[in-house]
């Protein structure tokens, strides 16, 4: 369904983006961010699922300032290399290449971002850094209570798993303190619970995130 292209963000770097076009009534433009594994299967399937519901979705390959086509499975060693390129990419840089993809997608709409894992991570600093985004919804962002001092400057909703062992609850909680005005959820689930792992994917608790989300694009995606 979607295809690869290539953009350039405001530094110079080219980067590859899964980009998949809206079926049916167009509703905006979407930037959907990776988890650490990289733009793998699973999360083509996201912004495909996303595009079915009249999103354009641009997913951008992160990992491509450090590791081009980098892309990572769920054993202990793939695990370990991809945390290992995360915490390389950092936050700074990838914040360059999503607003990039946000330039790309404002001229026909507006723009929201989501985000799974490392990308919960990055919408946070997203609302707060980015220019041009209607709205935010950021999944299971584990560095999240380590960047509060960062303001959204977007309306702004957050997804966790109430049996994240990553993500305490008491880290929620902390989130809650310092920003009450975020639109927080926490669900009956692990960590990961929209991601295609059996062992931590919850159907339940992706429908309910997903209707919550999808309430929320459209109350603020106003041209």
């Amino acid at each position: 369904m979607g295809t690869t292209i290539n953009l350039t963000a405001a530094d110079g770097h080219e980067f590859a983006a899964y980009r998949a076009p809206h079926e049916g009534a167009y509703k905006g433009g979407l930037v959907l961010i990776q988890e650490i594994f990289g733009v793998t299967p699973h999360i083509k399937d996201l912004c495909n699922e996303f595009a079915d519901l009249g999103y354009d979705v641009l997913s951008p390959a992160i990992f491509d300032r450090i590791e081009r086509d980098a892309e990572f499975g769920y054993d202990e060693d793939q695990i370990q290399k991809s945390v290992a390129l995360a915490g390389q990419s950092g936050i700074e840089a990838p914040i360059l290449d999503i607003q990039a993809c946000v330039d790309h997608l404002k001229v026909d709409g507006p723009v929201a971002i989501t985000g799974f894992c490392y990308g919960g991570s990055l919408v946070w600093i997203s609302a707060a850094r980015v220019q041009g985004l209607s709205c935010a919804v950021g999944y299971y962002g584990r560095l999240i209570p380590d960047h509060l001092g960062e303001q959204p400057a977007c309306p702004t909703m957050l997804h966790f798993g109430s049996r994240d062992a990553s993500i305490p609850l008491t880290s929620v909680d902390k989130i809650r303190d310092a920003r009450p005005e975020v639109d927080i959820h926490v669900f009956d689930a692990e960590h990961g619970f929209c991601s295609d792992r059996p062992q931590n994917h919850s159907t339940d608790a992706k429908a309910a995130a997903l209707a919550l989300t999808l309430g929320f694009f459209d109350t603020h995606m106003i041209d």
